[in-house]
Parts: structure tokens; C-alpha cells; sequence
């Protein structure tokens, strides 16, 4: 949604108040910037309107950067970020990006999986020196993207409602959520942001505009509500605009809460979410968010949040891990 009505809908969009609750949480709520931070721009230490976050086996991040129409790579430690793929303005040629949503690091290939929004396209993009990419998926409005363990790709189309996964070398996609029109039954979706795939194969959805989190089990012909779905708001059970998600061995699931500025986990079996993250309001101090988009877990459960208000991404650590 949010790539779909562009930066004029970010700057004017309405804060809404976070619920004020204390939890015994092991999260420092006073966070790092680990990129970006130095306001919207276009300079190798800038991002302005990052969306989607991945990280590599050594640490390293992959941004993508909305409105600079590329993506940025930043090494662990370092301040200043380097253009790995786009950054030639925007445009649809080999070499352009146009507000590319998310990326994937594809280890096994050395490349980046990039969802490529305005321009209807998933592209593979080189990680080493990468002077241009090549179009692996067109004709989708792909704004988020997984892979599972057999490195099929995921894509969800916000356009057409709907997940389908791309097996390597296919011409065509699987339908494995949606597919039947924009709505809020159980077998519908409206407009889908992010999602998450487990070993099994079961796709969490961050239904953006249903302000819920649905699960598809594999071959499943409709979705269950696992968080959320009770309405806009921001109670203990209900989101606002949910964006990127993570779910461990437990189940449990962690999602931003993009228009409560704050990121919640719903353990399984549990009726009510708690705040992880984003217990004072909106704003650019190290302990609060603005529109927060996507997130990455890894696996000491440090949660890198991307920070799309403040054009950031921000660590929050266990408490004593740093």
C-alpha cells in the first residue's frame, strides 16, 4: 500500500497512539541505528524510505531504498553503505530500479532476489559487482518476497490479492494464498504486504488492510487469523497496518505494527499480542518508531527494524548481548 500511493501518503499520514503496556521483555528498548540515521537523502550514509530488510550469514545487510530506487548494501560496524544494485535513477532499463519493496539474499547464487514494485518485476541481481540484473518474474506487483529451504521464491502481488511461489526455472507461479478478489474472507486478501514461509511450507500474510496476520497452510484453500483481524486499532488484539513478520520454531510470531509504531509477538496459543518494541509513541529518539515496515530476527532473537519514518534501521538487542 504504502509503495502503491507513494511518498505523499508518507509524509502527511496521521500518527496514531501507542497502547501503553510494560512487559517483562528481554529487549533493550533504547536501540542502535545500524544505518542510515542521517536523514533523508541519497548519500552512500543515507536512505530515504527504506522498506525492506534482509541479512546474510556474515551480517551483512541488504536495504531496499525506496525513493533513492536502489538497493544498499551495509557491513556490520560500518557507517557509510554501498549501492549494490539500482542507483542509476529510476527507470525500467536492466540497470534501473522504480521503489523496489524487498530483497532476498539468494546465498546458494550469490545474488539478490529484488521486488522491483512500480516496475511489475522480480529481478535477480548479482551480489558481487553487479552491474545489472535480470528479470526472473514479470507482471507482478510483488511488494514482499520469501524463499524456502528448497529455494522456491514467494511472491506477493498487492495488485492481484494474492501469494504465489516460483519454482526455479517455471514460466508460471502456484497459487498458494488469495486469488479471489480483494476482501476480508478467509479465503481473500486486501492488499498484502509481507510474508513469512516456514519448513513446512505454511505462509504467513501481514494482510495489510484486513489490519491482521492469516497463516495458509500448504495446498490450503483459505487462511486462518493468527493475529490481528479484530478490527483497526491498537489493542492488545488488533493491529494497524501490519507489515514485515517473523515466526520461530514455536510458532510464535513477531510482526510490525506499522501505524502503531511499534512491533508485537503473539505467542501460540495466546488470545492478546504483547509490545516487543515501541512502548512511547512516535517519534526519532533511540526507544521510538516511525512507521516501522519490515524487521529481521536473527537467531540471538536481536531484532533489526526498519524504520521507514525515520529512514533508519534500528537494532534492539537482548539486554547484555552487546
Amino acid at each position: 500500500y504504502y509503495f502503491s500511493v507513494g511518498i505523499d501518503f508518507l509524509l502527511s499520514h496521521i500518527a496514531k497512539p501507542s497502547l501503553h503496556v510494560t512487559f517483562d521483555l528481554p529487549w533493550s528498548q533504547n536501540a542502535k541505528s545500524i544505518a542510515g540515521g542521517h536523514g533523508k537523502g541519497s548519500e552512500n550514509d543515507q536512505i530515504s524510505f527504506p522498506a525492506g530488510i534482509d541479512i546474510d550469514s556474515d551480517q551483512t545487510m541488504y536495504i531496499t531504498d525506496l525513493a533513492n530506487h536502489r538497493v544498499m548494501e551495509w557491513k556490520q560496524g560500518e557507517n557509510v553503505g554501498k549501492i549494490v544494485a539500482g542507483g542509476n535513477g529510476k527507470g525500467n532499463q536492466n540497470d534501473q530500479l522504480n521503489w523496489p519493496s524487498d530483497v532476498l539474499v539468494d546465498q546458494r547464487n550469490d545474488s539478490l532476489i529484488i521486488a522491483d514494485h512500480k516496475n511489475r518485476r522480480v529481478v535477480r541481481w548479482p551480489r558481487r559487482n553487479g552491474q545489472h540484473g535480470e528479470t526472473i518474474i514479470s507482471n507482478v506487483k510483488c511488494v514482499g518476497l520469501a524463499m524456502n529451504k528448497n529455494g522456491d521464491i514467494y511472491v506477493v502481488d498487492d495488485g492481484k490479492n494474492e501469494v504465489r511461489k516460483w519454482k526455479i526455472g517455471a514460466k508460471d507461479g502456484t497459487l498458494v494464498a488469495g486469488g479471489n478478489g480483494r476482501g476480508t474472507e478467509l479465503n481473500q486478501l486486501n492488499k498484502p504486504s509481507y510474508i513469512f514461509v516456514d519448513d513446512n511450507e505454511s505462509v504467513y500474510i501481514s494482510d495489510y488492510e484486513n489490519h491482521r496476520v492469516v497463516k495458509w497452510m500448504k495446498n490450503a484453500k483459505e487462511g486462518i487469523v493468527v493475529v490481528g483481524g479484530q478490527g483497526q486499532g491498537n489493542g492488545v488484539d488488533q493491529l494497524d497496518h501490519p507489515g514485515g513478520l517473523y515466526v520461530d520454531s514455536l510458532e510464535t510470531i513477531f510482526v510490525v505494527d506499522c501505524d502503531n509504531h511499534r512491533v508485537v509477538r503473539r505467542v501460540k496459543g495466546s488470545k492478546n499480542s504483547d509490545i516487543v518494541v515501541g512502548f512511547y509513541d512516535q517519534g526519532d529518539q533511540s526507544n521510538q518508531l516511525s512507521n516501522p515496515l519490515d524487521l529481521y530476527v536473527d537467531r540471538e532473537k536481536n531484532l533489526f527494524i526498519v524504520d521507514l519514518g525515520n529512514s533508519r534501521v534500528q537494532k534492539f538487542s537482548i539486554a547484555g548481548s552487546e
